[in-house]
């Protein structure tokens, strides 16, 4: 497999590693990992942030973390917070919960108030992206909720926690897509195991994969090139 190729595909991952016992150990494989698949990002809880940037130390790789995870009913106010104090620790990326109660209470302008809040704290340290649990949403809220986070300035919209009952469903994806135009991003996470689920994801309008299972599906994406070119 040349590099050129890793490079190729690894770049619309996010190698994810954010289970509740994750170890040191569990970090330092995700990060060599993410380094030698040439992945876009390792996204990790806020407390391995310094750990990771440490570790990812010359490489191309960035950190991601998580805000408001994974239920989202944090304040505004705690929420800018722990964004301020990842990016003081080194996250190149920070993921946010959206307060889910107020996208089902239809409060928009609430959800587009905590998404400003936070990317003006943040600004022009990190990408912000903000993630709907689509799981517990309408067609029509998953719609809406999008537009609240492109007029708020969020870089992407994201499915899923995958800590919800369901991860990324390519229809949401589609209406995600849709929602916020061509420009802005999209990322699918939550339940993503194989390469037929990311080229589901990416043909709904996806550019940016979250899963913890990219090294697997990686290996899938190379070898099908490989017998294509043999």
């Amino acid at each position: 497999m040349s590099k050129s190729s890793l490079y190729d595909y690894g770049r619309f991952f996010d190698h994810t590693c954010l289970k509740a016992n994750a170890m040191p150990e569990d970090i330092v494989k995700l990060c060599h990992e993410a380094e030698h698949y040439h992945f876009r990002t390792v996204c990790v809880n806020p407390f391995y942030v310094p750990y990771a940037k440490k570790l990812l130390r010359g490489t191309s790789v960035k950190v991601c973390t998580v805000i408001g995870f994974p239920l989202g009913a944090s304040t505004i106010e705690s929420k800018r917070y722990e964004a301020l104090d990842a990016v003081s620790r080194g996250a190149d990326e920070v993921d946010m919960v959206q307060n889910i109660a107020m996208a089902k209470a239809h409060d928009y302008l609430y959800i587009e108030r905590e998404i400003r809040a936070i990317k003006e704290a943040i600004q022009g340290r990190a990408l912000l992206k903000v993630i709907l649990e689509t799981c517990y949403l309408t067609k029509k809220e998953i719609a809406c909720c999008s537009m609240a986070a492109q007029k708020a300035g969020a870089d992407f919209v994201k499915t899923s926690t995958g800590f919800g009952p369901k991860g990324a469903d390519p229809r949401d994806v589609l209406i995600m897509r849709k929602a916020v135009g061509p420009k802005m991003g999209v990322k699918a996470s939550g339940g993503i195991h194989t390469r037929e689920d990311v080229f589901r994801m990416f043909k709904a309008g996806a550019n940016r994969i979250g899963c913890s299972a990219s090294v697997s599906i990686m290996k899938e994406i190379l070898m099908d090139e490989n017998k294509i070119r043999q």
